[in-house]
């Protein structure tokens, strides 16, 4: 299905994938129509070597090497110049392209026998909630997807990091469970992306609004509830890496009930909850 063009759905160790042939831009498009995404939020590509990744790219620096070396398979995306043969339609018209080895046996599977790399954002429609079961991303998606594999609940439950290396200075795109802390530790220092304006964007996850349930969602201090309605507290763990598991499917299984608004604590404003602080804000945002 994938030689042939069509969307395949698979697991990652983060959230569950749309993929399609990243070098085919009749399936690339075929991504965007189902997600009902726009154009200018770039995808990112999965792949099963470090080879596949420098086939895709211009420059491979010693960082990227020293990164992928301790982080790879695993959550961490590497922005890059792109080669020519890449898609302008895969990276919003930018002259640069996400990569990552996910660290899931399917999805590396997948990608080895398919033989070519798999452009894969989250399996859900744009800014909906991202799929941690197969069973998500046949609510959400139902026939726009061939094919869905179920490799049960993903493990590390958020979308990956995101770091630019295309410019002189490294730069931390969108915050994920590979932290700030643990990048410069390998890389030094690096900087944090500024206002993010109109037009292409560097990296997915950069909307406003994103990871949103359809039942409003309520970010409280102090436990103070909202007055109104009839809602859920929903109570995580306290742990980062669990919390960011199960957010998600939690999140998924209260939009399910029906409830007036869902209200989460705030999160610790410290590198290893970044992440959950980011998702957390987007799916609460309201215009």
């Amino acid at each position: 299905m994938i030689r042939a063009g069509e969307l395949v759905a698979f697991p990652t160790e983060t959230v569950y994938g749309l993929g399609a042939n990243a070098l085919d831009p009749a399936a690339i498009e075929k991504i965007y129509a189902a997600k009902g995404r726009p154009a200018s939020s770039p995808l990112i590509v999965h792949v099963a070597s470090v080879e596949m990744a420098r086939e895709l790219v211009r420059e491979w620096p010693e960082r990227a090497e020293k990164l992928a070396r301790i982080f790879w398979p695993g959550p961490l995306t590497l922005v890059l110049p792109k080669k020519p043969h890449v898609p302008d339609s895969l990276t919003a018209g930018l002259d640069t392209v996400g990569v990552r080895m996910p660290a899931h046996p399917i999805a590396l599977e997948l990608i080895r026998e398919a033989g070519v790399p798999l452009a894969a954002p989250s399996a859900n429609r744009f800014t909906e909630l991202s799929p941690t079961t197969a069973q998500h991303v046949r609510d959400a998606l139902g026939d726009r997807v061939a094919m869905v594999l179920d490799g049960g609940l993903t493990t590390v439950g958020i979308e990956s990091t995101v770091l630019s290396l295309a410019g002189a200075a490294p730069v931390l795109l969108r915050p994920g469970m590979v932290t700030q802390q643990e990048i410069e530790a390998v890389i030094g220092p690096i900087k944090l992306l500024g206002p993010v304006g109109e037009g292409p964007h560097s990296s997915p996850g950069l909307h406003a609004r994103h990871y949103s349930p359809k039942t409003p969602l309520i970010l409280i201090e102090g436990g103070k509830l909202p007055s109104s309605g009839r809602g859920l507290h929903l109570r995580m763990p306290e742990d980062p890496r669990a919390y960011a598991a199960m957010l998600y499917e939690k999140l998924h299984e209260a939009d399910a009930q029906g409830w007036d608004w869902i209200a989460i604590d705030e999160p610790p404003r410290t590198d290893d909850w970044s992440a959950i602080r980011d998702r957390l804000e987007r799916a609460a945002y309201r215009s």
